[in-house]
């Protein structure tokens, strides 16, 4: 678990060695590619802090909405298995899912999101 979690945090860190500085405009997240950017951001960047949480706050948020409106008599889409992955991990499993399907860059962050965790944790019918 130490290992899977120090190469989640240096495959983060090494991704964001590259990435642009960010602007407050970046926390509007009008697409995936936006949600990514605040994602990566390097740590050395001022915003890097307020990038982390927001990047957080936008998934779980997103997530707890979905549980909220699925109700309990319906199943939903996204099942998770047991036991589930953590956030970090999940997180790093969309930004690596993201990277490869550029064509969700330009679309809604919360779309792009839902249609990774759709086809990645899949409900049994």
């Amino acid at each position: 678990m130490r290992w899977t979690v120090f190469l989640i945090v240096l495959t983060m860190m090494l991704g964001s060695l590259h990435a642009e500085a960010l602007t407050r405009d970046d926390f509007l997240v009008r697409t995936t590619q936006e949600y990514v950017k605040l994602c990566t951001a390097s740590a050395s960047d001022p915003l890097h802090s307020a990038a982390m949480g927001f990047c957080h706050g936008y998934i779980v948020g997103a997530y707890q909405y979905y549980q909220a409106t699925s109700g309990a008599a319906h199943k939903g889409f996204v099942c998770f298995p047991e036991p589930p992955p953590t956030r970090v991990e999940t997180l790093q499993m969309f930004l690596t899912w993201a990277h490869e399907q550029p064509q969700s860059l330009q679309e809604r962050p919360v779309d792009s999101l839902f249609r990774f965790l759709g086809s990645t944790f899949p409900c049994q019918r």
